[in-house]
């Protein structure tokens, strides 16, 4: 996540004029990034430096009073690339890794895994984006979560491509029962004494049909939820679900160097996949059922994206748009549970000279609990200082950045 996409802060690998596909070359690219955040709401410390409506307060002052200053480096980014030739073709890696902290290292500084990736024509295996996702959607915004209501999730999966280029078709099987924020996936079933299990691996996919004025594209996922009752009583609690996700996207090209983004989602215990969203699965009540008063239900989800990126002339442009997850919450859930959330933000960002950038950007975040009327909301001010690097191998000669 964070900076992956956009005009002034895309980061790619080294770029030169013409590559020679039948000797090896070596790419070396990042960014170092300071933030500066004025935050003057409150939300859970451990994501301080990302825009989450999911970690706002359900209660209030769940997280002390209001008002407070981070700073960070954790979207500092480094990765390489290769292209070795072989007998069977061009095979091409990647690796890649920042510093922001999830699961049991959420909020600390910490090398974090992103991208680990081989291809070779029609085939790939590692860790990489999700087929259900697309990462173009991502907005050029110096928040590093980006739009709440995004499908953003990099798998483990082995991945076929049986049309390239593009106009693409992607088919891939996933780790399954992994969270959106690298947890445990029990944490996102709110069911006591019952323990999920994945029979089988996600399946997803997505096609794009590329045009001169931009893409559209539609993605699918489907999956298997299996959840095993441990305790020995007379109630039943076991589940077998189906979850499954459609996704709608597009990208269109207003100028040379203006773009709309644009993303729908729906469906049933998907919420993993999404950049914020809660459980997958919620408990719902069977009123005089004696042996199942409770069962597992997928949660309904819909997710929105929609923003505009605006190049002002050649050294400043602005990213504005907006953002929601809508939950279908289950009976059994409780009255603070997270309902929906919203983003909204605006920036202003230069870049003075080849790849040095600042600027900053105003964030709205907006949540509502499930029955209890309560809601929160929290506007941020955050500034952002960005350099890029990267270095080009071939033939024993050296590239720098383009």
């Amino acid at each position: 996540m964070g900076l992956v996409c956009g005009l002034a802060l895309t980061v790619v690998a080294p770029k030169v004029e013409a590559q020679d596909v039948s000797t090896p070359s070596f790419d070396l690219y990042g960014f170092v990034m300071a933030d500066m955040i004025f935050e003057f709401g409150q939300s859970d410390p451990n994501w301080a430096d990302a825009l989450r409506p999911s970690k706002l307060p359900s209660v209030d002052d769940q997280y002390g009073r209001n008002g407070r200053f981070f700073a960070g480096i954790r979207q500092s980014k480094i990765g390489a690339k290769s292209a070795i030739p072989t007998a069977l073709g061009q095979l091409k890696t990647t690796f890649e890794f920042d510093l922001y902290g999830v699961g049991g290292d959420a909020g600390q500084t910490t090398i974090r895994p992103r991208t680990m990736w081989g291809e070779l024509k029609h085939f790939g295996a590692g860790q990489a984006d999700s087929p259900f996702m697309d990462g173009d959607v991502f907005p050029n915004t110096l928040d590093y979560w980006g739009p709440n209501g995004m499908l953003y999730f990099r798998q483990p999966q082995v991945r076929w491509m049986p049309i390239v280029g593009p106009t693409h078709l992607y088919i891939a099987l996933e780790r399954p029962g992994a969270s959106g924020d690298q947890g445990n996936y029990a944490d996102r079933v709110e069911l006591q004494n019952v323990k999920a299990r994945f029979p089988l691996p996600d399946l997803s996919a997505h096609y794009r049909h590329a045009t001169n004025w931009g893409y559209v594209q539609l993605g699918g996922i489907a999956r298997a939820i299996q959840l095993d009752d441990l305790l020995p009583d007379t109630l039943n609690l076991e589940s077998n679900m189906f979850g499954w996700g459609l996704s709608l996207s597009s990208n269109y090209k207003t100028s040379k160097t203006d773009v709309i983004r644009f993303q729908a989602i729906y469906g049933d215990g998907i919420e993993n996949y999404f950049n914020d969203a809660p459980a997958d699965v919620g408990p719902r009540i069977n009123s005089g059922d004696r042996f199942r008063p409770i069962e597992a239900k997928p949660l309904p989800v819909f997710g929105l994206v929609l923003y505009f990126d605006h190049s002002w002339n050649k050294m400043l442009t602005t990213a504005i748009g907006y953002s929601r997850v809508d939950i279908t919450n289950s009976s059994g859930q409780a009255a603070n549970a997270f309902r929906d959330g919203q983003t909204a933000s605006i920036n202003l960002l230069a870049t003075p000279a080849k790849n040095i950038m600042f600027g900053g950007e105003l964030q709205w975040a907006h949540r509502d609990n499930f029955t209890d009327g309560f809601s929160s909301d929290d506007f941020k001010m955050q500034f952002g200082f960005k350099y890029n690097f990267g270095v080009h191998f071939q033939n024993g000669t050296v590239a720098t950045a383009q």
